[in-house]
């Protein structure tokens, strides 16, 4: 059968990728087509456009580039019709997925959402929207079930797909690490400030800041390789603060605590057992119109699926150097507060579950085609 996937991030791209390999396993003469990266480019897909070219974030960015995110849905849009997919899989993304869905549910293919865009946090009444354009959603928090449930809907909850992706039990040699990165002996504190160049204008700023006021401490950044060196180099200027490209979970693995930005990334950083400070900072304009529609006590994976607050969450001008600086010293030190938030680690890994949700996302799908 032919599949026609869109995910338009790192996170999308990876998980999308799991996906595909799960579903290989039914379906050995699957043909993907993709919007997405590397990664589903290696699990079998064609890339008809890289996830690079939808990085459009926030508000006023979308704005700005409004032009192209038309041109990009109806280019998809003439793209789908042309291939005629057997299924059309949608990947979080939910600004765009969420139009490539009416259409193509409305063409009368088959549709399915993967990692449900989260409507239970902003917007709840588009809950029907996405029901009435897709044949089945996924869901990957324990509690988003119950909310669709609420609306009389049904959906699969299959676990998070985040266990897939990172080896808990992997080892690494530290010292090894350390010298291949020439990072010395002092304890280190990942910086971990995102994967677009406006958050990292935003964010890492502070972060940089908060470095100056840890003498004891070595502050990394897990960069992205494909921003290259010369764009942290004129972020960091001269301060100590050093790079580490493409090898996030390994320098988490050999970390005290870690400064991240709000995101996926939370969620992993938990699931490594490192203590941690959530950090955001929105555009002016994304910051209002966010406040006038996100219905949720906190913004993190961590504090969303334990429904309290495990991890301290700086956001907007609440995130300042100043304030940074006081939470990490309060989890830095073995004590009472980091004892607290790693057993709150071990309770959030019961919650979402064991590893192998894509492959049983991958089984319901296919199951639901061939039912066809």
């Amino acid at each position: 059968m032919k599949y026609y996937i869109i995910a338009g991030e790192p996170s999308g791209d990876l998980h999308a990728a799991k996906l595909m390999n799960g579903i290989k396993k039914r379906d050995p003469q699957a043909e993907f087509r993709c919007w997405g990266g590397e990664q589903m480019e290696e699990a079998g897909g064609t890339i008809v456009k890289h996830y690079r070219e939808l990085a459009f974030m926030g508000f006023l960015e979308v704005i700005q580039n409004l032009k192209t995110v038309l041109h990009n849905i109806s280019f998809c849009k003439d793209d789908i019709t042309d291939w005629n997919p057997d299924a059309v899989i949608l990947v979080d993304y939910p600004g765009f997925n969420m139009r490539i869905a009416k259409f193509a549910k409305a063409k009368g293919y088959k549709v399915f959402y993967y990692i449900s865009p989260q409507i239970w946090a902003w917007k709840k009444y588009r809950v029907h929207e996405l029901h009435r354009n897709t044949d089945l959603a996924f869901v990957v928090m324990p509690f988003e079930k119950d909310f669709h449930a609420k609306y009389g809907y049904h959906v699969e909850f299959t676990g998070h797909p985040m266990p897939d992706s990172i080896d808990l039990n992997a080892k690494i040699d530290e010292s090894a690490f350390r010298k291949k990165h020439n990072l010395g002996n002092l304890p280190i504190i990942a910086l971990i400030p995102g994967s677009r160049k406006q958050e990292l204008h935003r964010i890492l700023p502070f972060m940089l800041k908060t470095a100056e006021r840890f003498s004891d401490y070595q502050f990394v950044i897990a960069g992205v390789p494909t921003l290259g060196e010369k764009f942290y180099s004129k972020l960091i200027k001269n301060t100590p603060v050093k790079v580490v490209y493409g090898e996030t979970y390994d320098l988490l693995r050999v970390s005290r605590a870690a400064a991240v930005k709000s995101g996926t990334v939370t969620l992993e950083t938990a699931m490594l057992d490192v203590p941690e400070v959530v950090c955001y900072r929105f555009s002016f304009l994304t910051a209002l119109a966010a406040g006038l529609v996100v219905k949720v006590k906190y913004i993190s994976l961590v504090n969303l699926i334990l429904d309290r607050k495990a991890v301290t969450e700086l956001i907007q001008f609440k995130f300042t150097a100043d304030s940074l600086s006081r939470e990490l010293a309060v989890i830095l030190p073995d004590g009472e507060a980091r004892t607290k938030m790693l057993n709150d680690y071990t309770e959030l890994r019961k919650l979402v579950g064991p590893p192998g949700a894509s492959d049983r996302a991958a089984a319901i799908l296919v199951e639901n085609l061939r039912k066809k």
